[in-house]
């Protein structure tokens, strides 16, 4: 995934800027990056936070950053911002997304334009280093936002220093949010933030969301419409089901809230299908599912509990390195049991999501070991089975790499599965759908598991269906299928 924030103000930006940018730390896990305009120049910094966070590589350098206007990221993938001089000006870049036809759009703009981009390691070359480059196809700013947009396949939101001010451009299909927020105290300043809690504590007010494809325009003083927001919405649904922050709202539903919605749509499922157990406790995979948890228990009546802690002192953030040995590692370091809470207990865990199941297979292994009677799982959202194809979060993976498809790939004695067998994994009406369950459920150790329904965890969001974007649970294209057989 990735986080961006940008400002504009009167006075010097850094330290804000810091600060805003800082706040994205939950996106990503790889690299963080700063840069500030000057009116001439601009001061860049960019650093690798895998193994510390953002804030402690960036103290010293906001001390010699000066400027009003300024933009920051927190990435998962490549080092931003790219700042680039060209026929249109200097501009400064800073995106979050995925751009899926990469190779076809960097093969045009070398063969037409005789263009040439920075390789990284491994060959790849930097999604947003490419999207400048687009833009600068055109005589301006907005006429390259526009055409960026419209050749990108997959999603990219994006902010750009350029004209003495900043360019907020949501992608297209609103699959990641956008804000601005503009000073409340009496002083000139706009902002433009992927998540809107960021820059509360700053001094500013959300006074706009930008829409699907919709860009503007900001200086200290006011925002200047560029772009129209467009009719269609298919926005990312695990914003509010696991990786936005729980202080930001999108679309006017708040992400914490929704959670507490999803675990009581959960608990309503279980007594409507008569699969409640009667635990001693409610308690969430810390900590993506505790908000879940939270609302189970609230609507099951029974107690919430914590009986496991994370370690927070040594581990304050999570980061992910890059062997699945070592994540596994670290996630067991982080978890310190409470045995009064387990003991001869019959526990519910309520997670977001199941994507690859290592962890937690770990996770219900050393809680027998600690006594437990019995282990439930509820899942906030149905199975994955496809990898997203829109954006580079965390949670994303190898569609064979998920457990649903491990379970599939066992349950078919094959590699390759039809696409029609997949649609029947993927309705809980059907016998394939439960056996895959069960086998999930062999496989991680748990005494029963429960996914919620599509309806369950869309319906806990609020807003209209159609906005949400469901591609990795049943693999729609743009939509999912409630509106118009999934577009």
């Amino acid at each position: 995934m990735g986080g961006i924030f940008g400002l504009c103000s009167h006075g010097e930006c850094a330290s804000d800027l810091f600060f805003g940018t800082d706040y994205h730390s939950h996106l990503g896990v790889r690299r963080g990056g700063m840069a500030v305009f000057d009116g001439k120049y601009y001061a860049r910094a960019i650093h690798n936070i895998e193994n510390s966070p953002f804030r402690t590589k960036f103290e010293t350098d906001i001390l010699e950053m000066r400027g009003h206007v300024g933009i920051g990221c927190i990435s998962d993938s490549d080092p931003q911002p790219v700042i680039i001089n060209s026929r249109t000006g200097t501009l400064a870049v800073v995106t979050v997304g995925r751009i899926n036809n990469k190779d076809e759009l960097a093969g045009q703009l070398i063969s037409e334009d005789n263009a040439y981009f920075t390789e990284m390691s491994g060959g790849s070359i930097n999604d947003t280093e490419l999207v400048a480059s687009l833009i600068c196809r055109k005589d301006n700013i907005p006429e390259g936002i526009k055409y960026a947009q419209s050749r990108i396949e997959g999603s990219m939101t994006m902010i750009i220093a350029a004209d003495g001010g900043l360019y907020a451009a949501r992608d297209k299909w609103g699959r990641t949010p956008l804000f601005i927020g503009k000073r409340d105290n009496g002083e000139s300043g706009y902002c433009a933030s992927l998540e809107s809690f960021a820059y509360i504590n700053l001094g500013y007010r959300t006074c706009h969301e930008l829409g699907p494809g919709e860009t503007v325009f900001l200086t200290a003083d006011k925002m200047t419409p560029v772009y129209e927001p467009l009719k269609e919405m298919k926005m990312c649904t695990f914003l509010w089901l696991y990786y936005g922050f729980p202080t930001s709202d999108y679309e006017g539903v708040n992400a914490e809230v929704m959670r507490y919605k999803c675990g009581q749509s959960l608990a309503d499922q279980d007594i409507a299908n008569g699969t409640d157990v009667g635990a001693d406790f409610i308690a969430g995979v810390p900590d993506s599912g505790t908000a879940h948890a939270i609302g189970y228990a609230n609507e099951s009546k029974i107690p919430f509990a914590r009986p496991l802690i994370k370690y927070t002192p040594t581990w304050p953030r999570s980061f992910t390195p890059k062997d699945q040995s070592v994540r596994d590692l670290i996630a067991k370091m982080k978890l310190i049991p409470i045995s009064a809470l387990i003991k001869d207990k019959k526990l519910v865990f309520v997670e977001d999501s199941i994507v690859r199941g290592t962890q937690l297979r770990g996770l219900m292994d050393d809680l027998f070991s600690f006594g437990a009677k019995e282990l439930h799982g509820r899942i906030g959202c149905p199975p994955i089975l496809y990898g997203c194809k829109y954006l580079n979060f965390t949670r994303s993976s190898r569609e064979n790499e998920t457990i649903s498809r491990q379970a599939i790939k066992r349950l078919e004695g094959s590699d390759s599965v039809d696409e029609n067998l997949i649609a029947e994994y993927a309705d809980p009406e059907t016998k394939r759908y439960r056996n895959m369950v069960e086998d999930i459920r062999k496989s991680l150790n748990f005494t029963t598991l429960e996914y919620h329904t599509m309806d369950g965890t869309l319906g806990s969001v609020g807003i209209d269906k159609c906005k949400l974007c469901t591609y990795c649970w049943n693999g729609k294209e743009n939509g999912n299928a409630v509106c118009r057989g999934g577009h």
